[in-house]
């Protein structure tokens, strides 16, 4: 398989490179664009650049999207099972989103997902604030207009950074797994949620599930998040 991966400015996560879990989402599409599928992990190597053709290639078992003769993102089918965040009902997450800590301490505020700088229907502006003060669980509602992998992906990617600690310290998306069960409905308001894994070093994992309007489960995901410095930001993410 070959082609082209473009990722608009639109779906920036940082000002200058792609939100990760659209990005990965999108690349994600080329192995499985139909729900319910397996479970796909994408390692994300560098900063996804924006409105840049990335050259999709498939050799083995890995799909990789590269630029400038260097590899971006890599992604394959994993035979592993995911856990999924238990669920909180909509008024416990629309509560949450009040302490969402990315109205005041957000390193990335045009985020697509996540910016409190984007507008209503531009942005997700999924707000993932801490369930009952509880930082390592938070939780937002969300609406989407319209839906698709890459999106559903995108959903399922900040709130892990929020549950992880992003307000305190700088991290960016270096792996995400993914199993969906569905598409987002366009329309109904769902609930996502995020809990911390665990930290090591530069690397946090996180997991976060995504359910619509009747509680069912749409998705779910694990991560992890790479603590960079904010200096050397946009070298190459090392490490995962």
């Amino acid at each position: 398989m070959t082609g082209d991966l473009l990722v608009p400015a639109r779906f920036c996560g940082p000002p200058t490179s792609g939100n990760g879990g659209w990005t990965a989402g999108a690349l994600a599409a080329y192995l499985a664009s139909a729900v319910p599928g397996p479970t796909i992990e994408v390692t994300l190597h560098a900063p996804p650049p924006l409105d840049t053709p990335m050259a999709v290639t498939t050799a083995d078992d890995r799909t990789v999207a590269g630029a400038a003769g260097s590899t971006v993102a890599a992604a394959r089918i994993v035979d592993r099972p995911l856990t999924a965040v238990e669920a909180v009902d909509a008024d416990t997450a629309r509560a949450a989103e009040d302490a969402y800590v990315g109205r005041t301490r957000s390193p990335f505020p045009g985020c697509f997902v996540c910016g409190v700088d984007r507008a209503e229907g531009d942005g997700l502006r999924i707000f993932s604030g801490p369930v009952d003060g509880n930082p390592d669980l938070v939780a937002a509602t969300w609406t989407p207009h319209e839906t698709s992998v890459p999106l559903a992906w995108a959903a399922l990617d900040c709130p892990g950074g929020w549950a992880g600690g992003l307000g305190d310290r700088l991290m960016v998306l270096g792996r995400m797994s993914v199993r969906l069960d569905a598409l987002p409905s366009p329309g109904q308001r769902h609930v996502v949620v995020g809990a911390a894994r665990g930290r090591v070093g530069r690397k946090t994992s996180t997991a976060t599930s995504l359910y619509d309007g009747a509680g069912r489960l749409v998705g779910l995901a694990e991560q992890v998040w790479i603590e960079v410095d904010a200096a050397t930001f946009g070298a190459v993410v090392a490490g995962v």
